[in-house]
């Protein structure tokens, strides 16, 4: 118990200095490459969210989803990847190779498909190494650099938000 409190407190401390030295990666190039990042107690369609990489006409291969569970079992969705919190140790740090392979990604958009506040999902989001980030409204804006107010299971609503405002913003190949 005193190990998950030290734990909580050390991702806490990371999220934040992160959070703290993050500068804006605005620029104007065309989007190619996508990372998703949702939490899989909520979401489990993956087509359904694969759409959102189809409507801003992502190939398959520049797509990369990675999805966070509580469940301490193998979990049996048919998720690219999946982390939990026995991926993080006891200070902070990602213990899981393929996670920290997902950070390491340079997206030029990544999207925080998720809704709860959860510590771990938080910190992946703002640890990502993408140039734009996109998400579902969260109280705490320096996580993202466009926010996208929808209910969680409204994926076309937010398929369409996403692609008037990457119009705008000249962000897509179209």
């Amino acid at each position: 118990m005193i190990l998950k409190g030290l734990k909580e407190k050390s991702i806490k401390k990371n999220l934040n200095s992160i959070l703290n030295n993050r500068e804006a990666d605005f620029n104007s190039n065309k989007i190619e490459s996508m990372g998703i990042i949702i939490n899989a107690d909520e979401t489990q369609d993956l087509e359904a969210i694969k759409t959102i990489a189809t409507a801003l006409q992502i190939r398959p291969n520049k797509l990369r989803i990675i999805a966070f569970t509580t469940s301490k079992k193998e979990v049996t969705y048919s998720w690219e990847t999946c982390f939990n919190p026995k991926d993080f140790t006891w200070n902070g740090k990602i213990n899981n190779v393929e996670l920290q392979g997902f950070l390491d990604t340079e997206f030029d958009v990544l999207i925080s498909y998720y809704s709860k506040d959860v510590l771990e999902l938080k910190y992946v989001t703002a640890a990502s190494k993408a140039h734009f980030k996109v998400g579902i409204f969260q109280l705490d804006k320096r996580f993202n650099d466009l926010i996208i107010k929808t209910e969680l299971m409204n994926i076309e609503a937010f398929k369409a938000e996403l692609t008037k405002y990457l119009k705008v913003l000249n962000k897509l190949n179209t």
